[in-house]
């Protein structure tokens, strides 16, 4: 397995529940369909084949959390009628406003595993999104100044190892939970159980 390392200074990962709730919390693990997604970005002739073909492995890890407050505006239209006099009637029309708190991963870092060592290549030219456009990150120097690191998946699990963090195991078993509807497979659900390396997955220390 060949891994590449990403990271940034802030991410976020939309909740498969609903971003509309009071408030939300970004997972701490990616989805099989933004596993797709980040794939499509990276290998654009995969745009019209299903499912992932080249990302085997995937680890995700952060400093912390970060809570933002944004202002949002249902689709409903609020329509007031006020009487002026017997010929005359004011219509008024307005929408609700309301805040929510929303949670962004602070400082993560994300390590992709392919199957070759050219899809690695590829990959350490381009940046990556976790789910919005405004939250990038970008390929990084890894242990040793190498920027691609061929290693085993017996290695990369190892829990005192350099991998520590949440990942998303991509199957359905007694340990598995419903993670999302999958927008690549005609919302399909998606199932998953969480796989955590390392006695602290949580980065230690801001980079």
């Amino acid at each position: 397995m060949y891994v590449v390392k990403y990271s940034g200074p802030f991410g976020f990962i939309k909740p498969w529940t609903a971003v509309r709730d009071t408030e939300t919390f970004s997972q701490q693990f990616l989805t099989p369909s933004i596993v797709e997604g980040i794939e499509k970005k990276l290998f654009p002739e995969l745009l019209n084949e299903s499912g992932i073909k080249k990302i085997v492995r995937h680890r995700l890890t952060y400093l912390g959390f970060s809570h933002q407050q944004e202002q949002t505006q249902p689709r409903g239209i609020k329509q007031k009628t006020q009487k002026i006099d017997d010929s005359k009637q004011l219509i008024e029309f307005s929408r609700s406003k309301s805040i929510l708190t929303r949670v962004v991963l602070v400082e993560p870092t994300l390590y992709l595993g392919f199957n070759e060592r050219v899809f690695a290549e590829r990959a350490l030219n381009q940046h990556i999104c976790l789910c919005r456009n405004e939250d990038v990150l970008l390929p990084d120097n890894f242990i040793h100044d190498e920027m691609v690191i061929e290693i085993s998946e017996e290695n990369f699990d190892d829990p005192y190892g350099e991998f520590n963090g949440f990942e998303l195991m991509f199957e359905e078993n007694e340990k598995s939970f419903i993670v999302g509807y999958n927008r690549f497979m005609e919302k399909e659900i998606m199932h998953g159980w969480l796989k955590i390396i390392g006695t602290n997955p949580l980065k230690q220390t801001q980079s």
